[in-house]
């Protein structure tokens, strides 16, 4: 029996919120994108103080299936 190697496409989707100590807009915008993120398999992350930040994310992403396509067949 061939079986095929297949190539999913899939996004993960995490939303939620930054709350961030700033004295601007522009400000918090820049303390986020330099400070805070997700690393997979890890955790949400934040470089900033503890008392400068606080976030709100969900643990269970959206979950999309995007195009699947054949890669190669193999033999066994």
């Amino acid at each position: 029996m061939k079986k095929r190697v297949y190539r999913v496409r899939m996004q993960y989707i995490f939303e939620g919120v930054f709350e961030v100590v700033a004295k601007s807009r522009e400000e918090a915008r820049q303390k986020v994108i330099q400070n805070c993120g997700l690393v997979l398999a890890w955790n949400i992350r934040s470089t900033l103080p503890d008392e400068e930040v606080n976030w709100a994310f969900s643990t269970h992403p959206d979950v999309r299936t995007g195009r699947i396509t054949v890669q190669e067949e193999q033999t066994e």
